[in-house]
């Protein structure tokens, strides 16, 4: 979706709206994931049992075939890393933190785009890399100070994987529910000894994990799914752009946790930096698309 003035003198293409009500469904993660007593793999087990009773209802309403090659797989542990990694680094650092770090993954998009499929960058991909990588600084250097340099740290690992899913599309012989639907199978398997060690099965900790399951994993990446098939890798996440805004929103309001003034302008810089490389992008793709339609 471009973010130009265009925007509101046409509809918004489905394939978007699909990719931003997924973002507003993963925005819930944070939230959740801090109210549940338990080890960040043992959570993420758990709610990707839920989740696969989504994705599995979805596979066979649609009368899809469940398929598996090597690039399935390769999708599959990227959603499985970017569950992992998400909600290990959500219970060490803050979760404003762990989201804003995980949507730099448009930048790993970018990178990825230039060492795998050997796509030359544009000024405007380097400036964004860079602007992006000023943002994350910040962060650590405020973790150096309250502590949750690992957590951060966990958290760009889970926006590497997180740009994997995005390519899911690009990838050969790909399919993507199907990579979504493995990549669920091994996060279970991963957090499975962790989740059989819990003792604390309250209702509060319930629920959550079947609001993560249900709607924060299994909807949210079928919506998603959907999605990238008529939206590019680039835009689809920066279209998520309202997630890591919705998150610490609500994790600031019901769970009363704070960002660090440093980290709150990495925040706003990271998130500018995306959003902004989202219009740029936009700009210059409708003038190319003019000059070819002038020759």
């Amino acid at each position: 979706m471009s973010l130009s003035g265009d925007t509101f003198h046409h509809p918004i293409p489905r394939g978007t709206l699909f990719c931003f009500f997924a973002a507003v469904l993963y925005s819930i993660g944070g939230l959740c994931i801090k109210v549940i007593p338990w080890n960040g793999l043992s959570i993420n087990s758990a709610r990707n049992i839920v989740a696969l009773m989504v994705v599995g209802g979805y596979l066979l309403i649609t009368r899809h075939k469940l398929r598996l090659n090597r690039w399935i797989l390769l999708g599959a542990i990227s959603v499985c890393g970017t569950n992992v990694f998400y909600t290990v680094a959500n219970k060490m650092t803050t979760a404003a933190n762990a989201i804003v770090l995980q949507f730099t993954a448009p930048i790993f998009v970018i990178l990825l785009g230039i060492l795998f499929l050997r796509r030359r960058p544009t000024r405007l991909d380097i400036g964004a890399c860079i602007l992006v990588l000023l943002g994350v600084l910040c962060f650590f250097v405020d973790s150096l100070e309250v502590g949750g340099i690992t957590g951060n740290v966990i958290a760009l690992i889970s926006g590497l994987c997180y740009a994997g899913v995005f390519l899911l599309n690009d990838l050969p012989n790909s399919d993507p529910i199907s990579s979504i639907f493995w990549g669920d199978i091994i996060s279970v398997t991963v957090g499975l000894p962790f989740l059989a060690r819990e003792t604390s099965f309250t209702p509060t900790a319930i629920v959550s994990v079947v609001i993560l399951g249900a709607f924060q994993v299994g909807l949210a990446y079928v919506l998603l799914t959907i999605g990238l098939r008529t939206t590019p890798a680039v835009t689809a996440a920066l279209v998520s752009g309202i997630e890591p805004v919705l998150n610490p929103i609500l994790v600031a309001v019901f769970y009363h946790e704070t960002i660090g003034p440093l980290s709150l302008v990495g925040a706003v810089v990271v998130i500018g930096g995306v959003v902004g490389y989202n219009a740029l992008r936009a700009r210059q793709e409708k003038e190319a698309a003019g000059e070819m339609q002038k020759s």
